[in-house]
């Protein structure tokens, strides 16, 4: 999944926005900055270009309606890469974050890189400063390769966030730095309605050696945008550090879609208020015309071979009582609760596999239901032959 196939044609262009009239003239991009290069990005956004919202979404994130457009985009490309001898790309968010939190936005936030519809994407090589918004967010693609970046924006950012594939498959991120305001890499797939009646799932994604550090939100996060299903995710060789939420999966009633398939393994964290986190009652609504009835599934889940230091609470898995999350995996797993935590382990409407955790999960994670060990280890097997695509 990590290796690209294929020649890869070359041009040495610097524009700030791709438009889908290039598509007939110009099937690829190579945006190209040199070693100290910085390429910056205006501080007074007040004309900037606003587009429709993805039909997967409905309306804006940040507010009902249309959305700026982002600082790097494209549409409908193939084979796109935008690298450098780790230049600087900075996306001067501040203004955007003052606007967002003194509610002054009329059009929900742009992100610094995003390719719409596209295939055979590499980001690599660069440092990515100050997103308005999301930092990489590749929507509906193919074949992404985000290698050896990294990625920051202060802790009080409000909502930021590194890597976002959303409604792609066959992507991989590698060798990676990412330090956020919000999550450092987040999966999605669709807004409720939007994102099922849209029905494209993110797939067949692939996360090694990367560090990951998330102020408010989680280093990895999964949802909680997840109508259009997430799935056959492998992640290994990772990093948590100095973070609010460790590892999480979210969601909500009237969300539909699905998270499963899913192993993390070899983890190292380290000073984490929340190692594990799996939630039903997690996200808004875009608007009132969801279906309440529409459940998520939550199923299939591997999280094995984690050492964490200094952690306040080991896992909380709150399900959603109609559509409890199954087939939670633990194995191999033991944190250093840090003095004074309350508890170690919350669970409700969960049932799943132990084996080897320290503390002690809760009952809920220890066998509940028949078959939980065989359903564990389908998995493993699973996403094994996954994980070499």
């Amino acid at each position: 999944m990590c290796h690209r196939e294929g020649g890869l044609q070359e041009a040495s262009i610097l524009p700030a926005t791709l438009h889908s009239s290039w598509k007939k003239v110009l099937s690829f991009l190579d945006l190209s900055l040199g070693f100290s290069h910085t390429l910056s990005f205006v501080k007074d956004p007040s004309h900037w270009e606003v587009v429709e919202p993805l039909p997967s979404y409905g309306r804006g994130v940040d507010v009902p309606g249309r959305r700026y457009r982002s600082l790097i985009n494209g549409y409908m490309l193939l084979d796109v890469v935008i690298t450098g001898d780790n230049g600087t790309i900075d996306g001067q968010g501040s203004v955007w974050w003052d606007w967002y939190s003194y509610h002054s936005l009329n059009y929900s936030r742009p992100h610094l890189v995003e390719f719409v519809a596209s295939e055979y994407v590499v980001v690599s090589n660069l440092t990515f400063l100050n997103a308005p918004a999301y930092t990489i967010h590749p929507v509906y693609c193919s074949n992404v390769h985000v290698q050896n970046v990294s990625v920051s924006a202060p802790p009080d950012s409000p909502y930021t966030v590194g890597v976002v594939p959303d409604s792609s498959d066959n992507v991989c991120i590698e060798d990676c730095i990412i330090d956020m305001g919000y999550d450092a890499i987040a999966l999605k797939s669709g807004w409720d309605e939007y994102g099922i009646a849209y029905g494209r799932p993110t797939t067949n994604v692939h996360i090694r050696r990367v560090r990951l550090k998330s102020y408010s939100g989680s280093s990895l996060a999964f949802g909680s945008e997840m109508s259009g299903g997430i799935s056959d995710v492998h992640v290994e060789q990772v990093h948590l550090y100095n973070s609010f939420g460790g590892i999480e999966f979210r969601t909500i009633k009237g969300r539909g879609g699905y998270i499963k398939r899913i192993i993390i393994s070899d983890v190292e964290m380290a000073n984490i208020f929340l190692a594990f986190a799996a939630t039903g009652q997690c996200g808004s609504h875009p608007d009132n015309n969801y279906d309440p009835y529409a459940l998520p599934v939550f199923d299939h889940i591997t999280l094995r071979d984690v050492i964490g230091t200094n952690i306040t609470i080991a896992g909380s898995f709150t399900g959603i009582q109609e559509s409890p999350f199954t087939s939670i995996c633990l194995f191999n797993i033991s944190f250093s609760i840090s003095s004074g935590s309350p508890t170690s382990w919350v669970c409700s409407n969960v049932f799943g596999f132990s084996e080897s955790v320290f503390p002690e999960p809760c009952p809920d994670l220890q066998s509940s239901y028949p078959n939980s060990s065989s359903d564990c280890l389908s998995l493993l097997h699973l996403n094994g032959e996954v994980a070499v695509l």
